[in-house]
């Protein structure tokens, strides 16, 4: 994986984050999932330096073979705003003073963050499968509970640390077919590690608490996202049955409303892995406009 990309670790005062950086040209940087780590891009990331683009690949704080501070009471340790700082630091670390995001899935509401919070620095965003934490929230109804019970269940303090560690290949399930075989062992790995899987715990639980309170914050204060913005979603998943168009619901977070356009991509939920060709294609195109 990753052939001619560089791995670094840099640190940014109370976090270390994992890093695959290659290419020339404008920079990307890509936000992985849950409970993915930056190996999720691996035919992706490739396919945008073809075109021309640096692509930067992190593990987020606590995933994969980032690390960050212990857990705190309220959570803030792990929320997108602080997982945000970080990717800011480590994006200035290597050079870039602008530049696209990407995020899938949880890294979406951290691109979220960036996008609002380091405004100077987000050329262009797109939103993969994802939409604001507190717009999930306020649209909880018997089938998004049903499905997204994972989320209300993270919440709980302890027993889901011991319910995933007693046999996290139980929990989590993965194809080395799909996935690629080198992503899928790095994946592997990643979710038998008990300091892992407490860190993804938090960012749920981050996400049910202050996440939630900034980004209620921000549409108290009027505060919306200023650069074009690319919203897409896999037609197998469930995000648009749930809960309408997204392209919609993000317009409400846009500076204009015209500035967000997007679609549905042929995809079970991990994009980056069932369909990279047409994504990679959707985002080389919007960012190299």
């Amino acid at each position: 994986m990753f052939e001619q990309f560089e791995d670094v670790v840099i640190r940014t005062g109370e976090a270390s984050i994992a890093v695959r950086h290659g290419g020339q040209g404008p920079p990307v940087l890509l936000l992985h999932g849950h409970p993915r780590t930056s190996a999720t891009w691996h035919r992706v990331a490739p396919s945008l330096v073809a075109r021309g683009f640096t692509v930067v690949c992190p593990d987020l704080r606590g995933y994969g073979r980032s690390r960050g501070p212990a857990p705190a009471a309220d959570h803030s340790a792990h929320s997108k705003r602080a997982v945000a700082g970080d990717l800011a630091q480590v994006m200035r670390a290597l050079g870039h003073a602008r530049y696209g995001v990407a995020g899938h899935d949880r890294g979406g509401p951290v691109a979220l963050r960036l996008a609002l919070d380091h405004p100077g620095a987000v050329s262009r965003v797109a939103f993969l499968d994802a939409l604001p934490l507190s717009e999930h929230l306020a649209r909880i109804t018997p089938e998004f509970a049903t499905r997204w019970w994972h989320w209300f269940f993270f919440a709980r303090p302890g027993i889901p640390e011991r319910v995933i560690t007693a046999d996290p290949d139980g929990w989590y399930h993965g194809d080395p077919e799909v996935m690629g075989r080198e992503n899928h062992e790095e994946w592997r790995a990643a979710v038998r590690n008990p300091e892992v899987v407490r860190a993804m715990l938090e960012d749920y639980r981050a996400g049910l608490t202050v996440d939630r309170r900034h980004e209620e914050a921000d549409r108290a204060a009027g505060r919306r996202v200023g650069c074009p913005a690319l919203v897409l979603w896999s037609l197998r998943d469930d995000l648009e049955e749930l809960h309408g168009d997204p392209v919609a619901i993000w317009r409400d977070w846009m500076e204009r409303a015209d500035a967000v356009r997007g679609h549905g991509i042929g995809s079970g939920h991990h994009m980056a892995e069932e369909a990279p060709g047409p994504l990679a294609a959707a985002l080389g195109d919007f960012f190299g406009e």
